[in-house]
């Protein structure tokens, strides 16, 4: 959603870089491309002039103050970067808890924000952590609503609160007020009401989700929107701020194209944290929303700390612990485990927005975006096909074991060959950094890891003797010097 202005954050840190001293004059130059790149990414223009004046103001209280070179650039980045997490909202704000349970979160937002895709995920979410959610079906008016949620609810084995229909049947507060005495009876610590929208602003919506709040007294209202319509979604929630009231936003489809404006404009002008965001198609696409991570994604430094979390999620403590057990030992790294490793890299999700959490992930976007995500899939499949002896004992397949896997997985014995060359390549490496030697240069040990045994200063086989010579006298001088 925010390559474009990425890119211009980009273009304007590169030519500052690429001067010696930084004057007044540079840094205008740099606000005015930033301003520019803003306003054409829809942020909101009271938002783009307060950061441009905070941005201009500190840079240029802190230019006398700086050293030439390098120093000077990083000095202004830190600054827009501080200034970027500070329209974002700060620090992530987490759901406030109960202090006797239920916690009970309303969510409310016009229709096709995606409120109830996202009660799933939020209820997911929550599960997740080792929670008990439980979701209520009080939006009785969109067309099969309902149904949909139940639909959600079981996907992810989160049970559904629904004793009517929808459809235009039933009486919605009721149904939130039920739910929350379901949940008390059931120990359920997190209740989700799922409520009705409209297409746009009204006096019924907003008298329907008041008589909800007031009815079930919610620890937290969240104001669902879409982040792809722009500044409309500040609109809206301005809207939603005085008929309702609402504690913190959610974004939804952040993997959309669109400018992004809203994400970069809502915080600030609703006074209200942007608490979680939705950012894919998959229940598991969802998380806290963490302003500086956004800010370090928007200014092309990634997003490292975001991909570590879901990696520690898919990768099984146990696997990890027993393949890092392996390495120290110098047992071989098998295409059994090689398989294992996909399985985890598949739950972690598209690799193109893996990819793309990674520093300079900008400058590569070409090769991410032709990234063939079916490449794993197929990779699998080849894998898959070996007997269990043969994923742990390569060296065993011969032609006609080769042709028999290229068969049973879809794919070309060139394929076979291709993956297997690699993997011998890969074992050959690793040998090599458990054995400390021959690594590519700037490869650290991986954690854990002993060093390489230390052979002292002198040389690493020991000395020749010197040869004796063969007169008897000449022998005797050079035993005792």
């Amino acid at each position: 959603m925010f390559e474009s202005l990425s890119s211009k954050f980009s273009s304007a840190f590169s030519s500052l870089r690429s001067r010696g001293k930084i004057t007044a004059s540079d840094i205008d130059q740099v606000c005015n491309e930033i301003y520019q790149g803003l306003l054409e990414a829809d942020v909101a223009l009271g938002v783009v002039e307060s950061f441009i004046e905070k941005v201009k103001s500190k840079s240029l209280s802190a230019l006398p103050t700086l050293q030439s070179g390098s120093n000077q650039a990083q000095a202004i980045f830190d600054i827009v970067n501080a200034e970027l997490i500070a329209i974002l909202g700060g620090e992530a704000r987490r759901v406030r808890l109960a202090k006797n349970p239920p916690t009970v979160i309303m969510l409310a937002g016009l229709q096709g924000a995606g409120k109830t895709t996202l009660a799933g995920k939020l209820a997911k979410y929550f599960k997740d952590l080792g929670d008990t959610p439980l979701l209520v079906a009080s939006d009785l008016q969109r067309p099969n609503a309902v149904n949909q949620l139940q639909i959600v609810g079981e996907s992810i084995s989160v049970p559904v609160f629904a004793p009517e229909p929808g459809n235009g049947v039933g009486n919605p507060v009721e149904v939130a007020k039920g739910g929350l005495a379901f949940a008390r009876s059931k120990l359920h610590n997190i209740v989700i009401v799922d409520t009705a929208g409209r297409l746009g602003v009204d006096d019924e919506m907003m008298k329907q989700a008041s008589d909800i709040r007031d009815a079930i007294n919610p620890d937290e209202i969240l104001f669902v929107v879409d982040a792809m319509i722009g500044q409309d979604a500040v609109k809206t929630a301005q809207a939603f701020k005085v008929g309702v009231g609402f504690d913190g936003v959610v974004l939804t489809k952040l993997d959309g194209d669109a400018r992004g404006g809203a994400a970069l404009s809502i915080a600030v002008l609703t006074g209200k944290p942007i608490m979680f965001a939705s950012t894919g198609e998959k229940l598991g696409d969802f998380d806290l929303f963490h302003p500086d991570r956004m800010a370090s994604r928007i200014l092309g430094m990634g997003d490292v700390a975001t991909l570590a979390e879901q990696a520690k999620k898919a990768l099984d403590g146990e696997s990890s612990a027993r393949l890092e057990e392996k390495f120290v030992k110098g047992e071989d790294f098998t295409l059994e485990d090689f398989l294992e490793q996909l399985e985890a890299m598949s739950k972690m999700g598209s690799m193109g927005k893996l990819l793309s959490m990674l520093p300079g992930s900008g400058a590569m976007k070409k090769q991410i975006d032709n990234f063939d995500e079916s490449e794993i899939v197929r990779t699998k499949a080849i894998v898959q096909s070996m007997t269990p002896q043969e994923r742990i004992e390569p060296k065993i397949l011969n032609g006609s074991r080769r042709a028999r896997i290229a068969a049973g997985s879809g794919r070309k014995v060139q394929e076979v060959n291709a993956l297997v060359d690699k993997f011998s390549a890969a074992q050959k490496m690793m040998k090599q950094m458990r054995n400390g030697g021959g690594m590519p240069p700037g490869m650290a040990l991986p954690p854990g890891m002993p060093a390489a045994p230390r052979m002292g200063k002198g040389p690493s086989t020991p000395p020749k003797k010197k040869s004796r010579s063969g007169n008897p006298a000449k022998r005797a001088v050079e035993e005792n010097s």
